[in-house]
């Protein structure tokens, strides 16, 4: 079991809080993300239920148990880190076997739990390697085996792409899914990226200034942000954002819309010219000035429309997928 929850608590370092009282709860067996923009405290989070940080006051439980003051070792976690922290004179066998040797673990459960995640994670040809011969993203791999044999309650996972390539990003984000799957774990997961939690999470938290904006699955954050907050930050490109007086005939303080949601017309309500068309193979983005209603409109059309910079353009917004914000940040149902 891997239910974990977050009751009122605090982090205050110094003077400075940098938690104000949170409360949170991840069920078990959930795949959750912590997202948000550098220094809004997901990081922190994470340590916190880590144990790898003291709470300032509230509770972490775990299972229902208050684990607030039980040390790190002993929280059932397992903890992945983006440097990897592999021990680079052992062999990935050694480095997965590291944690049970620790705890004592047979020898013969040692070997069965290495093989079993060895088979999983696709390591099984380089059991006899050491971190050296291998690339960021098999490296990574191991760090995931040595969690995995610990067979922990939940694991932690600590932006742990973001020292890896595009493309490598990209496989390992399904591995992770995958391997999710699989084990039906409890998964907490920190990242600044917003494709990746949208792309891995049952639930994403986002965070801002260490307090709690939002939670909800990707697609509930998507279609209703609750604040401008979210609205611009949940979705690439990130949603257009317009005041004035069309947001006003709209009954909105700002209004929202998302660039797959403005269409390319012969004759239509807005119009403006291409400055950057970046053209990506299925789809194109045009990045539309001298509109009016936003210093650069983001529209997402078809990949073989033949507009360039420089073209006038004519574009009509679907009405039933606006968003309304007023004048205090907040979606007006």
């Amino acid at each position: 079991m891997g239910q974990i929850t977050l009751e009122k608590v605090t982090k205050s370092f110094g003077e400075v809080e940098v938690i104000p009282p949170l409360d949170l709860t991840i069920e078990d067996g959930e795949f959750c993300v912590f997202v948000g923009p550098s220094g809004c405290g997901k990081s922190t989070l994470l340590r916190l239920i880590a144990g790898l940080e003291d709470i300032t006051s509230g509770a972490v439980r775990i299972d229902g148990q208050d684990a607030s003051d039980t040390p790190p070792a002993k929280r059932g976690l397992a903890m992945v880190f983006q440097s990897y922290a592999l021990y680079p004179h052992m062999s990935v066998r050694k480095n997965i076997a590291f944690p049970m040797r620790m705890a004592g673990i047979p020898a013969e459960e040692q070997t069965r739990r290495i093989d079993a995640a060895a088979k999983a994670l696709n390591l099984t040809d380089y059991l006899d390697r050491r971190p050296g011969q291998l690339s960021g993203g098999q490296r990574q791999r191991v760090a995931i085996g040595r969690a995995i044999v610990r067979e922990p309650a939940a694991f932690l996972f600590d932006e742990p792409l973001s020292n890896l390539d595009a493309a490598l990003r990209v496989g390992m984000r399904l591995e992770i899914s995958e391997l999710h799957e699989r084990l039906k774990t409890t998964m907490i997961y920190v990242t600044h990226d917003q494709v990746e939690a949208m792309t891995m999470a049952d639930k994403i938290v986002v965070l801002r200034a260490g307090r709690i904006e939002q939670v909800g699955s990707p697609l509930e954050l998507y279609r209703a942000p609750r604040n401008l907050f979210v609205a611009g930050f949940i979705g690439s490109p990130r949603m257009n954002l317009i005041e004035g007086g069309v947001a006003q005939q709209n009954g909105a303080h700002t209004l929202g819309i998302r660039p797959e949601h403005i269409d390319v017309v012969a004759d239509g309500p807005w119009q403006g010219t291409v400055g950057v068309a970046e053209h990506l193979g299925s789809d194109t983005f045009l990045h539309v000035h001298d509109t009016g209603l936003a210093e650069i409109l983001t529209v997402r059309a078809t990949g073989d429309i033949e507009l360039r910079h420089g073209d006038r353009v004519n574009l009509a917004p679907r009405e039933d997928q606006l968003h309304r914000f007023g004048p205090d940040g907040l979606r007006i149902a």
